[in-house]
């Protein structure tokens, strides 16, 4: 999508080269994700066994089928699109391949969610502002799941899909005391999780409201 002459629908690795990396992954016990768009791209890599697909534009019924039944992890990523138009200096190709895209990836995401694909939390950072990475949450709940869909997904979908499950995720005795807190109830106002007013991190905090209310680092 962001490179200069590119073909937003082309493969860029055969099947043999995918199973070849995922394999040779697996040797050292790593989990390989693939940035994937194009729609024969993305089947080619969940048959080669990766662990998540990054995107997922063009993607068909045919692969979440295909992901349903390997478990494959779906990184959708929808804060993306309004990231490139925003920039003023965006190159006027990479503002041609993003045109007419959104909507075609904001449906596969809707219909990833009601085929039940395991979906992980995910943002384009640089593409997207670091400080902006909760906005994901609205997308996810625009299109298609609930808020606490989307928080599960950020929570122990991203934990499961690195195999840190038992580690953290949730918040059980024996795992980090990773903790955040917002003002508001974000399962009513998923946006509540744009402005986190505190955070914990293996039991230490890290961010807590001072005496007035507001957050403060």
């Amino acid at each position: 999508m962001l490179t200069h002459g590119s073909n937003t629908k082309s493969q860029e690795f055969t099947p043999a080269e995918l199973t070849a990396a995922v394999e040779e992954a697996h040797n050292f016990g790593l989990k390989v994700a693939a940035h994937a768009h194009s729609t024969e791209g993305i089947k080619n890599a969940v048959r080669a066994g990766v662990a998540s697909i990054e995107h997922g534009t063009y993607m068909d019924d045919e692969g979440i089928r295909l992901m349903k039944e390997h478990g494959t992890f779906y990184s959708a990523t929808l804060d993306v699109h309004d990231c490139i138009t925003a920039k003023p200096d965006q190159p006027a190709d990479f503002l041609e391949h993003n045109k007419g895209i959104a909507d075609i990836h904001y449906a596969a995401f809707r219909k990833a969610v009601q085929a039940g694909l395991k979906i992980a939390f995910s943002t384009d950072v640089p593409v997207c502002p670091y400080k902006d990475a909760g906005k994901e949450f609205a997308y996810m709940v625009k299109y298609g799941m609930t808020p606490m869909q989307a928080i599960q997904a950020a929570t122990m979908g991203g934990a499961e899909l690195i195999g840190v499950l038992d580690k953290v995720g949730s918040i059980r005795k024996g795992k980090f005391a990773d903790i955040i807190a917002t003002a508001g109830d974000p399962t009513q106002d998923v946006t509540q999780l744009e402005r986190v007013q505190f955070v914990m991190k293996d039991g230490k905090v890290f961010k807590s409201p001072d005496a007035s209310g507001v957050a403060a680092n």
